[in-house]
């Protein structure tokens, strides 16, 4: 049977591949096999001899490491101190600014009237606490004025009565019309003015009772207002609330009146520090996400409601606790170890029971005491060598191979009559390989 040129060279190439394994498998036999002589076959106690593996400077036992320390320096290993400390978890969340509703008030006449004249005219002007707003006829405020002017002007014809009790009586009326304007908000000093001037006054000012922003204007020069109606709404900005989602199984480390940082993308690099003063009773079925309420200074009103913001939350976690870099830490699936340094290039392999994760850093439970020493960098080095040896160990012995192979100079690779296998360039189909093997073809 005929084998063309490419098969045939495939299985040429196949058989090479077959042959570098097989020489890979007896290197790594004959090294496994030299280690496992050199165990035990020298003193107890001699390094390499009898208590563990010994491979290029490295050794390891059941509990141990050892590594030369000058390879130890080539690799970085680098320790750590175990501490005792308090353990925090920064949280980053997103949130808006919105208004601080504590700090909202409204305009509101408490009587019925017709508005005169505007002193504030547009949204979003400043308005300061008892600056006037407006200025409002109403009939409500000519009988008001009226009547007091009536009562001052009796109280003065019966200052001079010798009956008793007429003159208290008399400055009781004048005390009590004085009482309607107040309630109305009308202020004291336009009732003076009226008691001074004896005369009734066409239109009456409304002052703010509070100071802000004016947020919605909803009255116009000349036009009827009604008791109860709202003309302005104001915002006070000294200080915002930021409005933040925090996901739900982070929630349990949200405490109130804690202090919390908040960046704004309006001021690069610069954070401004606000207290956590509500958390909401419900999680968000969509985001799986609970609200957060943030009270934030802002006496120069550079934060603004509706800004996009990123809050950072330091969660306290634990107070007293033995806590190692996080690194240092080398999980296996199955349990938690730390190599703890004995001796310069001995490193003891230690199981560790670990809590909670923050800032960098670890909770150890137990198996580790404060003032230990740890691997706190190139200890996966470590724990990856003392893997390949506990694998290496734990294999049974390779059985011996008798290979016969030759080699020819053209690195062809075939098998001999003694069961071997030849190296060489065999042409297909040519005369010197029909000479050399005359069943070639057959």
């Amino acid at each position: 049977m005929k084998i063309d040129g490419k098969r045939q060279r495939m299985i040429l190439g196949g058989v090479a591949v077959l042959v570098a394994a097989v020489a890979i498998g007896m290197l790594v036999f004959d090294r496994d096999h030299a280690g496992m002589e050199g165990m035990g076959a020298g003193a107890p106690g001699e390094a390499g001899q009898g208590d563990g593996m010994d491979m290029g400077g490295m050794q390891m036992d059941d509990a141990a490491v050892r590594i030369d320390p000058q390879m130890a320096r080539s690799l970085g290993v680098t320790v750590a101190t175990a501490e005792l400390g308090s353990l925090q978890r920064e949280l980053r969340t997103t949130g808006n600014v919105t208004y601080d509703e504590t700090r909202l008030s409204t305009v509101t006449p408490k009587f019925g009237g017709f508005v005169e004249r505007l002193h504030v005219d547009f949204t979003g002007q400043v308005v300061r606490r008892g600056q006037p707003v407006l200025e409002i006829y109403s009939p409500e405020l000519v009988s008001a004025q009226e009547e007091l002017l009536s009562a001052v002007r009796l109280e003065q014809r019966l200052a001079a009565s010798r009956a008793p009790g007429v003159a208290e009586r008399s400055g009781g009326l004048v005390e009590s019309a004085r009482r309607r304007f107040l309630l109305w908000d009308i202020s004291p000093e336009q009732v003076e003015e009226i008691e001074r001037s004896g005369e009734i006054r066409r239109t009456l000012t409304l002052h703010a009772l509070s100071g802000g922003f004016v947020v919605e204007k909803a009255v116009q020069a000349g036009q009827s207002v009604q008791p109860g109606e709202i003309l302005y709404r104001l915002a006070d900005l000294s200080s915002v609330w930021v409005e933040a989602d925090v996901y739900e199984q982070d929630l349990r480390f949200i405490a109130l009146n804690e202090s919390v940082e908040v960046e704004v993308a309006a001021y690069p690099g610069e954070r401004f520090t606000g207290r956590i003063s509500y958390v909401h009773p419900d999680v968000r079925r969509e985001t799986r996400t609970g609200r957060v309420r943030i009270q934030l200074p802002n006496p120069d009103g550079r934060v603004k409601p509706g800004m996009f913001v990123t809050v950072h939350i330091d969660a306290p976690l634990v107070e007293r606790a033995v806590l190692v870099p996080r690194d240092a830490v080398m999980r296996t699936g199955t349990r938690d170890i730390v190599f703890v340094p004995q001796a310069p290039g001995h490193y003891e392999i230690r199981e560790v029971r670990t809590g909670m994760d923050a800032g960098g850093r670890t909770q150890i439970l137990s198996g580790l005491l404060v003032g230990e020493q740890v691997v706190a960098r190139a200890n996966f080095i470590l724990d990856a060598e003392s893997r390949l040896m506990e694998t290496m160990a734990g294999q049974p012995g390779m059985p011996g191979m008798d290979m016969n192979m030759e080699m020819d100079g053209a690195g062809g690779a075939r098998m001999n009559d003694s069961g071997g296998m030849e190296m060489g360039a065999a042409t297909p189909n040519s005369k010197e390989d029909a000479i050399a093997h005359p069943d070639h073809d057959r």
